[in-house]
């Protein structure tokens, strides 16, 4: 039953005994080789949500944390823990297999998920993580894992995790091991040299658990003055891995979780991503260093490309990169040069083409309205949330934006750009008038009326009258726009200005 993943319901009740059975023999002192077939035999059963009883109780996840040497309750980084012992084979495949069975059991079982609470499942594993540099592959895959599952299903166990049992610099920690981080400043990593080898499918895949923990944990943190630092360190370690090469297109895809984990990073610590001393010379962005940015535009542009899953691949690191560019004016600067670099091709509409520019552009009129709206602020942004957006996308792809910011009047946000150089090329400026609501030059439009007769011209004023009149009957329901932007039906906003002429007048 190795492969079998489905089970029928006409045994359940002697699948429900087996398990009885397996934790007793378990409970026992038993030899290596019989403890691996009985927690062999536990992981295969523990795919079956509605056998799980047994295994959901104080006793069975006690038992099945001593196979996996998670024992809570060790206080102190100085505290040994069983896992620096040496293991026989035989043994340290009892502990990945009990480890793969309480993936299954906490995953499956609510129970068992209250159950790992009440026994301090989590303290064991993070007293597991202090021997990180002692754990082979597996044991310390299925510990992350694990580790993944009681921060993502139990939240009430994310603070104690980052509180109580520093799981956040234990993490990072792990980390910088697999990703075998070497400091040469307080936060600055050695660059990875060009020649070196990836990183090993293996420590990538732990480094890919981790991140997906750290997320979990920084999701609501309540950080103090030393978290501060560790945020930093954090965003430096983030920084080296998304500069390091990996073995496969599929394991450089993964950096999403990086992305993902920056996105929980507070903003003030994204300058340590172009802190960094420059290498042959960036002195236009202040001597910032824009090598991690242009990875994460990279990153983004793959994204698009890619074409699926919008919402969740492609957001995150559109979310990172507007943040860093509102809150950063050298990372404002270089994206905006990448991005929307001075127009010159003035005669096609600005959704079509293959630049990042077009492709952005088309996305502000996406069905999906977070992909939209995070489209067009990234994007408006870069405009210094000024109405120069218009020029680059035309008012038409912004109209949704600007409804949603209350921006239709005209005006711009409250926050404050340094200024900026005239980015119109000649040809911009020479290529005026732009049709402002499609943002390209069109080619003059024949008269529809020049070869016309009197009879047909006073047909189609009838169609026409018969469309304005439907109108009034709420088929289309005209709108205005109000003085503070917003588009309200066309009555008030009638009012609203007749209210505002007599109001003029009183005086």
């Amino acid at each position: 039953n190795s492969r079998t993943f489905a089970f029928e319901s006409k045994e359940e009740a002697l699948r429900s005994k087996l398990c009885q059975a397996v934790l007793m023999v378990l409970g026992r002192q038993v030899q290596p080789g019989c403890q691996r077939t009985c927690v062999e035999t536990l992981r295969i059963l523990s795919r079956d949500k509605r056998v799980l009883a047994p295994v959901a109780t104080r006793e069975g996840m006690l038992t099945l944390g001593r196979m996996a040497k998670l024992h809570a309750g060790q206080e102190g980084d100085n505290q040994k823990s069983p896992q620096e012992d040496a293991l026989s084979e035989e043994e340290e495949r009892v502990v990945v297999e009990a480890l793969k069975c309480l993936c299954n059991v906490v995953y499956n079982s609510p129970a068992a998920q209250q159950v790992s609470v009440d026994v301090q499942l989590a303290h064991g594993l993070c007293n597991s993580l202090r021997t990180a540099h002692t754990w082979h592959h597996e044991v310390g895959l299925f510990t992350l894992r694990l580790l993944f599952l009681v921060s993502a299903l139990r939240p009430d166990v994310r603070g104690v995790l980052g509180r109580d049992w520093h799981a956040v610099r234990l993490l990072s920690e792990v980390l910088e091991h697999s990703l075998d981080v070497r400091w040469v400043g307080p936060y600055e990593a050695a660059r990875p040299d060009p020649q070196t080898l990836p990183v090993p499918a293996e420590d990538n895949e732990r480094a890919m658990e981790a991140l997906k923990v750290l997320f979990n944990l920084t999701l609501s943190y309540n950080r103090g003055e030393e978290d501060d630092r560790q945020f930093r360190l954090m965003a430096a370690i983030l920084r080296q891995l998304l500069m390091l090469k990996t073995e496969t297109e599929e394991k450089t895809e993964e950096a999403h979780h990086a992305v993902n984990l920056l996105n929980n990073l507070p903003v003030s610590c994204l300058d340590v991503l172009i802190d960094v001393p420059v290498q042959g010379g960036q002195e236009k962005y202040g001597g910032k260093n824009m090598d991690a940015i242009q990875k994460l535009l990279d990153f983004m542009e793959k994204r698009i490309d890619k074409g699926s899953n919008y919402k969740e691949g492609l957001t995150p690191v559109l979310s990172l990169l507007t943040e860093g560019s509102r809150h950063h004016r050298e990372v404002r600067r270089y994206i905006k040069a990448q991005v929307l670099p001075p127009l010159k091709e003035v005669k096609i509409r600005p959704e079509i083409g293959s630049t990042i520019r077009n492709k952005l552009v088309r996305l502000m009129t996406h069905v999906d309205m977070d992909v939209k709206q995070t489209a067009a602020e990234f994007l408006f942004v870069l405009c210094k949330e000024s109405d120069n957006l218009l020029k680059y996308t035309g008012y038409g792809n912004a109209a949704g934006l600007l409804v949603a910011r209350g921006l239709l009047a005209g005006g711009r946000g409250e926050t404050q750009y340094s200024e900026d150089e005239d980015s119109d090329t000649e040809e911009y400026k020479s290529a005026k008038p732009i049709n402002p609501i499609t943002g390209h030059v069109e080619e003059p439009m024949p008269n529809p009326t020049k070869e016309m007769t009197e009879e047909q011209k006073e047909h189609e004023a009838l169609k026409l009258v018969n469309m304005l009149d439907k109108l009034t009957q709420n088929v289309i329901r005209p709108m205005g726009v109000k003085p503070d932007g917003t588009l309200a039906p066309l009555v008030e906003t009638l009012c609203d200005h007749h209210e505002d002429d007599s109001g003029s007048d009183s005086d």
